[in-house]
């Protein structure tokens, strides 16, 4: 959704992007930490400040393990977007440990920080035991990152007694503190699911610049379009304390939207009239972006190409499976299709295949309907989103969720097997969460209400900031409506919950308890 777009479009400036479109497999292979290759090109270079400015990450656990992240940034914001560091590469030793004073280390490794990923490593860790709490560290030279935390996820064939998961989207540095992720991070959960707009790509003006305090400093005053402008993004965002926190209290499932790359593109369409050729090439320093500042897996790194590859499953034991999905680099208008062929045909297979209690979507757009002008939405792609209901009301796919971002308002709803006939059955329900700081302090009700709260399936409402924080039993899932009390002025904002509802396991619904 919209955080004030721009009044023209931008095109892209096309040299910066050819240069920076690809990526070695070498640099590939070091950042993930594959035996060898860091030991081998490390340059023996030393740093006089202090490079984990940018905090630390985990995601995407496991059974048996989850996704490292860190990159080494002394001086953030230099507008370069190299953040400061000399162009050598550096070597990067990560541990793994039982205990938060790393007197039981079970993992350790090394990965080579290189310019051409923006210093960042990504070291994927195997071997763990499920369901267990583990902590985590970098180190290079004399420098120590903050200790993480994460989660294994429990093993197939076991049920756990709960899982408790947070959903959050639409962070516009520039529009507000990220308090809410601080209260998130006090939450605690077992994992977070960031369902896209991680950073937005308009020029920051005095105009939209509502965090109150700050300034952003050189380079932000024009909307990104090249690899350094991307990566400058990501540092000015990531330089936020509470997001920091929240990175290293949980690990992050992350899923892009539009605004990692422009706002409503679809596919390899600019929404601005850029030519397909020049977009592509956004897309790709975009993607590359992305992935150089988030614990991503490498297959969400484009190779050769502005394709990255999102869609990708969790399971949590015999409880739950989180199908996690693109919908945006696939989507296309003409055929109809929000998720593309392949992909659609992937999760509705999945879907029919599980045998978990609970089935749950982590996506980026409204699923139910609200008007027939939002096309941006499922509601432009009714043949699409009927395809899933159908599939929702199919009795082998148990108890169907769908958790979404995007809007900028909290939101809770049920899914109808057929949205023109109110009274056809209800098949599952739909969680949207309201944006971390996007459009700014908001209010309890908007303009845009009367657009949702017009359905009977509509069953809660609110344009205030914050996340959505979710505990999953066998018996029920509980979804509490968390929200701060302002976003612009600072980031000491009170949280509270706003509303919580119910869905009961083989009884598909809500129901509102708080």
């Amino acid at each position: 959704m919209d955080a004030h777009p721009p009044n023209s479009p931008t095109h892209p400036r096309r040299r910066s992007l050819l240069k920076a479109a690809g990526v070695s497999s070498a640099a590939l292979l070091a950042g993930i930490g594959v035996p060898g290759t860091a030991e081998a090109a490390w340059s023996g270079a030393r740093l006089r400040d202090d490079p984990f400015r940018l905090g630390i990450a985990s995601g995407d656990p496991s059974d048996d393990g989850f996704e490292l992240w860190t990159r080494l940034a002394p001086e953030p914001l230099a507008p370069d977007g190299h953040g400061g560091m000399p162009l050598a590469p550096f070597d990067v030793r990560w541990e793994v440990a039982e205990d938060e004073r790393f007197r039981r280390v079970v993992r350790r490794g090394h990965a080579l920080a290189t310019a051409e990923l923006a210093h960042s490593v990504h070291p994927r860790v195997r071997g763990l035991r499920p369901e267990r709490l583990y902590f985590y560290r970098f180190r290079t030279g004399r420098w120590t990152s903050p200790v993480g935390r994460v989660r294994t996820a429990p093993r197939a064939g076991t049920r756990p007694a709960s899982f408790t998961f947070a959903t959050a989207s639409c962070q516009a540095w520039y529009h507000g503190w990220f308090s809410a992720h601080r209260h998130l991070a006090a939450d605690a959960p077992d994992v977070v699911f960031f369902l896209g707009d991680y950073i937005y790509e308009y020029a920051i003006t005095a105009a939209n610049l509502w965090r109150e305090g700050v300034t952003p400093g050189e380079g932000h005053d024009r909307e990104t379009v090249t690899l350094a402008e991307y990566r400058l993004r990501y540092a000015l965002t990531k330089t936020d304390p509470d997001l920091q926190a929240a990175h290293a209290a949980a690990p992050f499932v992350i899923t892009p939207d539009d605004h990692e790359v422009q706002n409503n593109y679809a596919d390899e369409t600019s929404a601005y009239g850029i030519p397909p050729e020049d977009f592509r090439l956004r897309r790709a320093v975009a993607y590359r972006a992305l992935y150089e500042n988030a614990p991503l897996p490498r297959a969400a790194l484009p190779i050769g190409g502005p394709d990255a590859r999102y869609q990708r499953r969790l399971v949590i034991g015999d409880l739950a499976t989180f199908n996690v999905l693109d919908t945006r680099q696939h989507r296309a208008p003409e055929r109809g299709s929000i998720l593309g062929a392949s992909q659609e045909r992937w999760l509705l297979d999945g879907l029919r295949g599980s045998r978990t209690t609970w089935n749950v979507l982590a996506q980026q757009v409204a699923v139910m309907h609200v008007t027939d002008d939002r096309v941006d939405q499922w509601d432009g792609f009714p043949a699409a989103r009927q395809r899933l209901l159908d599939t929702f009301a199919d009795p082998s796919v148990t108890n169907p969720v769908v958790l979404t971002g995007d809007t900028h308002r909290a939101t809770a709803g049920d899914l109808h097997a057929d949205f023109a006939d109110p009274g056809s059955p209800v098949v599952g329900s739909e969680l949207i969460t309201t944006s971390i700081a996007s459009d700014g302090d908001g209010a309890d009700t908007d303009p845009y209400e009367p657009d949702w709260t017009q359905h009977p399936w509509v069953k809660f409402y609110s344009g205030r900031r914050g996340y959505t924080l979710c505990r999953m039993t066998p018996r029920e899932l509980t979804a509490d409506f968390r929200a701060v009390s302002w976003v612009q002025r600072d980031a000491q904002a009170p949280v509270s919950t706003l509303a919580r509802f119910v869905t009961e396991a083989g009884r598909p619904g809500l129901e509102k308890v708080n």
